[in-house]
């Protein structure tokens, strides 16, 4: 697993092609020959880039399911939904497909937002309400997910 750092912004031109970052072109290096799936978050209005390897582990996962169940089978459609393979251009840009840019709301500054393995691509604005703090209590959620692991001896997470 790749661990992606940082948050960056760029705009959108108007056929919908983002021009990655540098530091994020270099994270993301050892991925481009193979590749990247592009699909809608499940949480949230924004779109997540996943490195093909990632992709690919992820799908490992999801064919694991038993696909008699309905429940399953409807995760899995609306998972895969919209998804998209796309490529890095040798101009370091990513066409978003309209559907998606749509999806996102995405309009003209967009934030690329590292998620671990994972990239998400907001609209600037709904990225800086997603992280205003507003409707969630970031101290009370840091506890309620992390509190109880120490996986280490030394008393850090």
């Amino acid at each position: 697993m790749n661990t992606i750092v940082g948050t960056y912004e760029c705009k959108v031109d108007a056929k919908g092609r983002l021009l990655l970052p540098s530091p994020l072109k270099k994270q993301l290096a050892t991925s481009l020959q193979n590749g990247f799936v592009l699909k809608r978050s499940v949480f949230q209005s924004c779109l997540e880039l996943y490195p093909m390897e990632e992709w690919n582990l992820m799908m490992e996962k999801i064919n694991r399911l038993n696909r008699f169940v309905k429940k399953n089978n409807d995760f899995i459609r609306r998972f895969t939904a919209g998804v998209k393979v796309v490529e890095i251009d040798a101009l370091g840009r990513l066409l978003v497909p309209k559907d998606l840019v749509s999806f996102a709301s995405i309009s003209k500054d967009v934030v690329f937002s590292s998620a671990v393995n994972i990239v998400e691509i907001w609209d600037k604005d709904l990225y800086e309400k997603s992280i205003s703090g507003e409707d969630v209590d970031f101290a009370d959620l840091a506890e309620e997910v992390m509190g109880n692991i120490n996986d280490n001896d030394n008393g850090i997470s």
